[in-house]
């Protein structure tokens, strides 16, 4: 198991109140001992203007999970995970339903974890391949919200 401390689905849900992640409506959907699973409509609030669910959202997504995976590998006492760098491949537009992503890591390092997240529609074809790199923080003075 990757996780230092075990996600609970109802904690990870409630964690975006008042953020993008409510804006959204991303859902943590599943937890398993080497991934996290989360959706997210492709509707109005998700879609660019040509009806299609927008890449930016696609990464919005990607990166909540990343974000969120990485926090339950550190100690929340010692470190603080912030996003270094994202980057998205856009295989196949989607209209309607529902996004699922499903991010597994590829480095668990000390002071960098690197993630995959794949997204897919509702059909479970590709819909997008981002890779996410998180930084693990030392807490100090400089710990935003501090």
């Amino acid at each position: 198991m990757i996780w230092q401390r075990q996600p609970d689905l109802e904690q990870l849900n409630s964690s975006g109140k008042n953020s993008i992640v409510e804006l959204l409506d991303i859902r943590f959907e599943a937890v398993d001992e080497q991934s996290i699973t989360a959706s997210m409509p492709v509707d109005s609030r998700t879609h660019q203007p040509y009806g299609l669910l927008h890449g930016g959202a696609s990464v919005v997504l990607a990166e909540t999970l990343g974000s969120m995976a990485s926090h339950y590998c550190i100690d929340p006492g010692h470190f603080y995970c912030v996003g270094l760098e994202v980057n998205a491949n856009h295989l196949r537009g989607l209209r309607s339903g529902r996004v699922t992503a499903v991010c597994r890591p590829v480095h668990l390092g000390r002071s960098t974890h690197v993630w995959d997240i794949r997204l897919s529609g509702e059909d479970g074809k590709a819909s997008c391949i981002s890779r996410l790199t998180v930084a693990v923080v030392p807490l100090g003075a400089d710990r935003p919200g501090q």
